[in-house]
């Protein structure tokens, strides 16, 4: 599998940058930046990468048929494909998984974070733009993000940039390709913290310890606190967080 990767020098935003071309551009097609000065993270957040060191991109995915409703399964293929290619670079056993919704993490420390915007057409998805910062090269981050890795400082190996993008994104395509049966299978097996964690009810600030249930495909997570007499809480994204 080919994958087309076109690279520029710098785009404040990969994501905007596609968005305004997304009428030229074919499913599959990857835009890189190798200076990205206004990258955006999930919850409005800025997303650090010193220029040159790490992959800052951005996905089209094209999904023919897909209703709005099961939009997660784009996510659950692209924090897939990420996993698989994370994991061809890293010794058998690594402790990589995806916390939900779709961040990587190796072991309890952030190594990529993905954005995915949709574009609708009534009531299907007409394409979808998947950005994916992943830390790569940089040796050391400088902003307040709590926990961020890069695979340079789990392997002490420098990674050549231009292959690698081709890697994630042929892994993701494949995904992207499998049924959903089996693509959820392995979402649900990859989750970080799925046997349990502690929360915070972003609402009302109550915290508590919880596995991982299911997630369904609107995005939407059910969690089972602990103690046979608690009920399964299903909370959308940003109204339950992770206590680090």
């Amino acid at each position: 599998m080919a994958s087309k990767c076109i690279w520029i020098d710098s785009a404040k935003s990969t994501n905007s940058y596609l968005s305004d071309i997304a009428d030229e551009v074919a499913d599959g097609v990857a835009v890189a930046a190798r200076s990205q000065t206004a990258g955006r993270g999930q919850r409005g957040n800025s997303w650090e990468s010193e220029p040159g060191k790490n992959l800052t991109f951005s996905l089209m995915l094209r999904p023919q048929g897909l209703d709005a409703s099961e939009q997660f399964y784009i996510s659950e293929a692209v924090a897939l494909g990420v996993v698989d290619a994370l994991l061809g670079k890293l010794p058998d056993g690594a402790p990589v998984a995806i916390k939900w919704p779709n961040d990587i993490y190796w072991e309890n420390r952030k190594i990529c974070g993905i954005l995915i915007e949709n574009s609708l057409m009534g009531r299907k998805i007409n394409y979808s733009i998947a950005g994916i910062g992943i830390n790569v090269n940089q040796r050391e981050f400088v902003s307040d993000a709590p926990n961020p890795v890069s695979l340079w400082q789990i392997t002490g190996d420098e990674v050549t940039l231009e292959p690698f993008l081709e890697q994630v994104v042929d892994a993701i395509m494949r995904r992207m390709a499998m049924p959903y049966g089996k693509l959820h299978a392995d979402y649900m097996a990859a989750l970080w913290g799925s046997s349990g964690r502690t929360y915070r009810d972003t609402a009302t600030g109550e915290v508590f310890k919880a596995g991982i249930s299911d997630v369904a495909p609107t995005g939407h997570i059910t969690l089972l606190p602990e103690g046979d007499s608690e009920a399964p809480r299903i909370y959308a994204f940003k109204e339950v967080a992770v206590v680090l």
